[in-house]
């Protein structure tokens, strides 16, 4: 356990290390500008403290960020419009449905590729194709086309978070399902097996560590196409809320802290997923 837990720990201290150091150039210059006002000398140490200390720094220091977090966090209430879970629970809304619906559309689009020959030559080259299209310009016409239809709130977030999460799992599904060996399908004909027994008794199973693989790419790719989906709307609620209103006041903090929150809140999400993935694979047999 302290092996596997001593590494991540370096790493963070590191990269915290870093971000303190980097803070102090990215801010000094206000630091210079306010003590020239003053008609003060700054010492090194005061320069430290004051770029470390900043209201609205350029790159605010983690300790700020950290109490950030716990003040929207801890000492706000869920219901509360300035609570980061409750802006969390609004974008992770629009990520599940997103997720749900692009891990459908992946795994169909996977099956017919793979079973269907034309599917394979026309369908597969457009699915790659359509991961050339920026999600940013993509992002406002979907939510355009929709709401002129009359759908708007959570489907068109979802439909962008569908967008981007449908392609690691087509992928990873292709690739799954075309896994067995020549000898186990000869095997499944020699049996006289169907094409649905050998989906379901061979190519299926055969799957399954691609498959969540594939999710849990296809889980952070939502998060990203549901804070995204915010962007362009003006959202008042959700991350891609929070990232705007820091945006228009130059509340750095609130900016950072609404990021931490958003990789946490990725960081769970993927982590349901492998436990879900050791889970099953040990019941299947399949070693994790």
């Amino acid at each position: 356990m302290t092996r596997s837990i001593l590494p991540v720990l370096t790493v963070v201290a590191a990269i915290l290390a870093l971000w303190y150091v980097a803070a102090v150039p990215m801010n000094a210059q206000w630091a210079y500008d306010r003590a020239a006002r003053a008609d003060v000398e700054l010492t090194f140490s005061d320069l430290v403290a004051d770029t470390w200390s900043q209201e609205k720094p350029r790159l605010p220091a983690p300790h700020q960020v950290a109490v950030e977090v716990w003040q929207t966090t801890v000492d706000k209430k869920i219901t509360s419009k300035r609570s980061l879970i409750y802006h969390s629970w609004i974008t992770l809304s629009a990520t599940l449905v997103g997720f749900a619906l692009g891990t459908t559309l992946g795994i169909l689009l996977a099956v017919g590729i793979v079973y269907n020959r034309v599917m394979d030559m026309s369908v597969m080259p457009w699915v790659i194709a359509s991961q050339t299209i920026p999600i940013l310009a993509l992002a406002p016409m979907i939510i355009v086309v929709l709401n002129a239809v009359g759908v708007s709130g959570l489907l068109p977030k979802a439909v962008i978070s569908m967008y981007l999460s449908f392609f690691p799992v087509a992928v990873g599904m292709v690739k799954g399902l075309r896994s067995p060996e020549v000898m186990q399908l000869d095997q499944m004909h020699t049996w006289h097996a169907s094409a649905s027994q050998t989906f379901w008794k061979l190519r299926l199973p055969a799957s399954m560590p691609y498959l969540f693989t594939s999710l849990k790419v296809a889980m952070a790719a939502s998060l990203v196409g549901a804070i995204v989906g915010e962007l362009p709307t003006g959202a008042i609620a959700g991350l891609g809320a929070r990232l705007l209103a820091g945006s228009y006041y130059g509340q750095t903090i609130q900016i950072w802290s609404a990021l931490i929150m958003a990789a946490a809140l990725a960081a769970v999400m993927v982590s349901l997923i492998g436990l879900i993935q050791r889970i099953v694979l040990k019941r299947m047999g399949m070693a994790t």
